[in-house]
């Protein structure tokens, strides 16, 4: 056993590699004016001591543990081509493909492809935005457990217009489309339709009025249908603090159930602690459906602190925290991390981190605890 840590501890210590902040590198090939086609990549490596969120009860009564502890390789190559730099419509589209190698556990090697497509356009009095996104993903959550293979699909646009000097109105279109590749889950659609209303106050901060709906398909349990009205804020509240919040009664209707209802708010803030260290934090209170087709109330609570110390040194640390109430009982979910990056050029960003994730639950086989240590580059020319 001891022979085997040593091994993955040589393995982690050789490659180091991490994560890097976002680069802003020449392109590798420019097309026309406006768009420029990059080159991405990301190499890295990272010691995962419960790579399947197992509970550790019965090692604690006297059994064989089922927490497996493993060193995953990484290399993910990719294309991003942005347009319309400095135009009135603007976006991205990004294509990549991460080769996932376990040291020990072979056999769950795999590689999960991911596209993603962004775009706006401003001129002042109108702003759209569209996104459409299809991603292979293979990791945990709170939620899923075992790495479970699922194939996610994302389509969504909104709009806003100026209706005066100080109103204008928006309005949301997003589908989110989850397709299981393991029994025990359910697939998903989910349709959000949020719509909103502004009126300026001051400058520099707008009053909201919202209502959204959402629809939610499932497999496995019961079809939902979300109504959320709501009053907030968003802008500049004052020199250091902007974001946006709202609160509001949000209710839940179910094809096979009792309709629920509870006091809903969510919010999004930012801070600027210095010139060079910002802190950001939000938090949710709203319904939402299990990846097992259980019904959930969901509060979290999350926030991020970012500090740049020099023009190649940052450092992130973030921590946040769910709990989930089924009605028979309520998980409570924490996740903290800490990082470092180092940008090397215009081209190439290391960085190392930490992340630490704890589940309790008194629901048997739900609890566990995950220490996660990274080492990455990420290549962008």
């Amino acid at each position: 056993m001891n022979m085997k840590l040593n091994s993955k501890t040589k393995i982690l210590a050789a490659a180091v590699l991490s994560s890097a902040a976002a680069l802003q590198g020449a392109p590798f090939l420019a097309i026309g004016d406006g768009a420029e086609l990059f080159v991405t990549g990301v190499v890295g490596v990272r010691s995962d001591d419960n790579i399947f969120q197992s509970t550790d009860a019965g090692a604690r009564a006297g059994t064989p543990s089922q927490v497996v502890s493993d060193v995953i390789f990484e290399f993910t190559p990719g294309l991003d081509l942005t347009f319309g730099k400095n135009s009135q419509l603007n976006g991205s589209f990004s294509l990549n493909d991460s080769f996932l190698n376990y040291a020990d556990t072979s056999g769950i090697n795999t590689n999960l492809f991911g596209t993603d497509f962004r775009s706006s356009f401003d001129d002042g009095k109108l702003k759209l935005k569209t996104v459409a996104s299809f991603h292979e993903l293979n990791q945990n959550s709170a939620d899923i457990r075992g790495l479970t293979r699922r194939d996610q699909t994302i389509l969504g646009g909104d709009g806003e217009v100026s209706i005066s000097e100080k109103t204008s109105v928006s309005a949301e279109l997003k589908f989110d489309r989850t397709n299981y590749k393991r029994a025990g889950y359910t697939d998903s659609d989910i349709l959000s339709v949020p719509l909103n209303a502004y009126y300026k106050i001051t400058p520099k901060v707008d009053l909201s009025f919202g209502y959204r709906y959402r629809d939610t398909q499932v497999q496995i349990g019961s079809d939902t249908q979300d109504n959320y009205f709501n009053v907030g804020a968003r802008g500049e509240f004052t020199p250091k603090l902007s974001g946006k919040f709202n609160v509001g009664y949000n209710k839940r209707s179910l094809t096979a159930g009792k309709d629920e209802d509870q006091f809903g708010f969510e919010a999004d803030l930012a801070y600027e602690v210095t010139p060079k260290t910002n802190l950001s934090f939000g938090t949710t209170n709203d319904f939402a459906t299990s990846a097992s087709g259980a019904q959930q109330k969901n509060f979290s609570l999350n926030g991020r602190v970012t500090t740049k110390v020099s023009e190649v040194w940052s450092y992130t640390g973030g921590m946040s925290y769910r709990a989930s109430d089924y009605g028979t009982r309520t998980d409570d979910y924490l996740e903290g991390s800490l990082s470092a990056t180092y940008v090397v050029n215009a081209y190439v960003g290391i960085s190392g981190g930490y992340t630490y994730r704890s589940n309790s639950s008194d629901l048997v086989g739900s609890e566990f605890t995950n220490n996660v240590f990274s080492l990455s580059a990420n290549i962008r020319y």
